[in-house]
């Protein structure tokens, strides 16, 4: 960085920086390249200073462009880190620490290096930048092929270098440098479907390493090792601000490079917090990066049937021949890892990934008797979904979702009591089952949608959660016995209003109106009185109508709305839109509730009380088209348990009246309850999920790995406002 650079906006003149992007060929024996590599300085992290490093080289990696086809230095580095890195393991357990410090520092130009031209040309042009023949000067098809060379080499480092304190940093950058030289994708609006990423990955010489990459990947995941501390660095810093250049002892260079600092601007700007674990953070992208490569086309993805595929360390069976790729690790030290970092987006599409591709993996934790120690962060997520971007809270539910496919989680979980959950807010739940707590988020969850996202796969696949648990309710807790009741009726009552404004849009029927605007998501005072002497009537009239041609009239309506207010340029109100979406909420509400009358009825005295406490809003549904089958089981247990209440008296306490039903239980006929198919839904990936989760993977990428930056404007495969 030249004798006298002490700035970053110097690097464009510093004499080996432009020796190596000229037009003069140095040879890989040059001296030149120890004196290139003989620098020192705090490895930039956050993105400003990232963006100032790339701003001031990049004027360096075009003239290099620009010159590699006719001096081939890029390759003549490449041979020199090459050669460097047969020695690395060696080096390590020597403790050399200059060799690991040069070789670090030629893998960190080389990686700059690479996203420039990755950035800047097509794969073609890329590839005929490594396959450059000195001895003709040009470029030729027969010759060795360096990207081939190094990406094995990466791999090599990757798995077999020692984890050290003097290994730490280039372990790091040889991820980080995997990572960029997949990062072609972000440069492509479509999927790549065939790519370098293919040529080298899928086949040839990188092949061999799949399980060992993988089972690598997923290690430093596991063990989240921290950076080595300041004074153990390879050299120590020296002053503040900046980092030291420093001389060698062997004296080979004289003329080095001199102080190079990023200055005031990068140390005063908003960096991001720093990660407990830089290794663990880059391994878990890495990782995600490739399990969701497309196949190729002659070959699957031998990366996701290694994920698929791979077991327990005290798992003794053997592997079936048939099985690829396949490696041992230790499940437990997984799932505690998983658990403990469910904070970040890239640890919950792992642990997706892994519950709905690996069944040996999903075996393993349906079986844990700490359950809780991996729900309770998905529902953390879940609860504060309007921190969390909404691909965050997808994978969260859907998790839940595959989780609750099985009966035996869908009863353990009711077996689980907590105390103090401190992270819910609405109300102090000073002990709760860890079922009933997951009812109450996603309730919370599905009304947050309602009312906001309004993503119909999100509130389908809270429901269907629900629904796949509706069964096995056991001892629900009161205040999610309510609010499965109250969530219903809010529904119930929104569905009243919505026809009346489709079919008498201007009739303004103001006690209805007052009705409505009166009551809040848990106002119940007036509900009985407005129900009893207005609704009633009201509704049973609109659902009478409904009977003779319910699809017919609503589309009818619909249209004519819509004719009128398209007239004016007014849009058509979301209350139209929700109609069907409203209707489709209630119906598997009331599914939930009648599956767990039908299942569990004597299990769940508190979802009774709740029930009978709502009757008079349940009761004007009797004769709904769209509900009159399901309301059938619901409408027999109120009219049964009402009985008995009248004949006790009034003015019962709700002591009593939990006693009631408790006694009622054993009393009701079950042969009277209609039998209904098992509520039991099942996740499946959409058709070509990499339309969804490589631009997601790599939006994580560009958010969160450490040490790389792209150009917003150069970022073609997402936008910069999506989640």
């Amino acid at each position: 960085m030249g004798s006298n650079s002490s700035r970053i906006s110097d690097l464009p003149k510093n004499e080996y920086l432009k020796k190596l992007s000229g037009t003069e060929s140095v040879s890989e024996n040059d001296p030149f390249w120890n004196q290139l590599l003989s620098f020192s300085f705090p490895a930039p992290t956050s993105s400003t200073e990232l963006k100032l490093l790339e701003e001031a080289t990049v004027s360096v990696c075009r003239s290099l462009v620009e010159n590699n086809p006719r001096t081939g230095n890029l390759g003549a580095l490449i041979k020199v880190f090459l050669s460097r890195t047969k020695e690395l393991k060696l080096s390590a357990e020597c403790q050399n620490h200059i060799f690991i410090w040069q070789t670090h520092n030629a893998l960190f130009i080389i990686c700059c290096l690479l996203k420039v031209f990755i950035c800047e040309m097509s794969e073609e042009e890329l590839q005929l930048h490594f396959t450059y023949e000195e001895k003709s000067g040009s470029y030729s098809c027969d010759s060795e092929d360096l990207l081939e060379e190094l990406v094995c080499c990466l791999m090599q480092l990757i798995t077999d270098i020692p984890l050290l304190d003097i290994t730490y940093e280039i372990s790091v950058e040889a991820i980080s440098t995997m990572v960029v030289f997949l990062s072609c994708q972000l440069f492509h609006k479509e999927v790549l479907r065939q790519s370098i990423s293919h040529k080298y990955l899928m086949r040839g010489r990188c092949l061999p390493y799949t399980s060992k990459l993988v089972k690598t990947l997923l290690y430093n995941f596991i063990r989240q090792e921290k950076p080595p501390p300041p004074g153990t660095h390879v050299f120590s810093q020296q002053s503040e601000g900046g980092g030291l250049l420093y001389g060698l002892a062997s004296g080979v260079a004289t003329g080095l490079w001199s102080v190079f600092t990023l200055g005031s601007v990068g140390s005063k700007a908003a960096a991001t917090p720093a990660l407990a674990s830089p290794l663990a953070n880059q391994s878990l992208l890495l990782l995600l990066v490739l399990a969701n490569l497309t196949d190729a086309a002659d070959a699957p993805n031998p990366y996701r049937q290694a994920i698929m595929s791979f077991k327990n360390t005290q798992d003794n069976s053997p592997f079936p021949s048939s099985i690829p790729h396949a490696f041992q690790i230790n499940f437990n030290s997984l799932y505690t890892a998983l658990c403990e970092q469910q904070t970040s987006d890239q640890a919950t599409l792992l642990l997706y990934t892994l519950l709905h591709q690996n069944s040996n993996i999903r075996t393993y934790m349906l079986a844990r008797t700490d359950m809780e120690s991996l729900v309770l962060p998905i529902l953390e997520i879940l609860y504060h979904v309007e921190e969390r971007n909404s691909h965050h809270v997808y994978m969260a539910l859907i998790i839940l979702l595959i989780l609750t496919e099985d009966d035996g989680f869908n009863r353990s979980i009711h077996e689980v009591i907590l105390k103090n959950i401190t992270w819910y807010s609405e109300r102090v739940l000073t002990e709760i089952s860890l079922g009933s707590l997951l009812i109450l988020v996603v309730i919370r969850t599905i009304q947050y949608n309602m009312t906001r996202t309004r993503d119909k796969y999100l509130h389908t696949n809270c429901l269907a959660a629900l629904a796949n648990m509706s069964a096995q309710f056991r001892s629900l807790h009161q205040y999610a016995a309510q609010r499965i009741i109250s969530y219903t009726c809010r529904h119930l009552r929104r569905y009243v209003n919505v026809l009346d404004k489709l079919y008498f849009p201007h009739s303004h029927c103001s006690t209805l109106q007052h009705c409505f605007s009166s009551l809040s998501d848990n106002g119940e005072e007036l509900l009985s009185l407005t129900c009893s002497h207005i609704l009633r009537s009201y509704a049973s009239s609109l659902f009478s109508l409904l009977s003779k041609k319910h699809n017919k009239v609503l589309e009818q309506a619909t249209q004519s709305l819509r004719g009128s207010l398209s007239s004016n340029d007014v849009p058509l109100p979301d209350y139209a839109q929700d109609l069907n979406v409203i209707e489709e909420v209630i119906r598997m509400m009331l599914e939930i509730i009648n599956s767990c009358l039908t299942n569990s009825l004597h299990h769940n005295p508190n979802l009774v009380y709740a029930l009978l406490y709502k009757r008079d809003l349940f009761e004007q549904f009797q004769t709904h088209p769209s509900f009159q089958d399901i309301m059938q089981n619901i409408d027999l247990v109120i009219n049964f348990f009402n009985s008995r209440l009248l004949q006790a008296g009034a003015e019962l306490s709700v002591e009593r009246v939990l006693e009631i039903i408790k006694q009622g239980v054993v009393a009701l006929p079950k042969d009277r309850l209609k039998k209904f198919p098992e509520l039991k839904f099942k996740y499946v990936e959409e058709e070509q999920p990499e339309e969804f989760f490589i631009p997601y993977v790599w939006s994580l990428v560009y958010n969160s790995a450490v040490g790389l930056y792209w150009n917003a404007q150069d970022i073609q495969l997402f936008t910069m406002d999506s989640d």
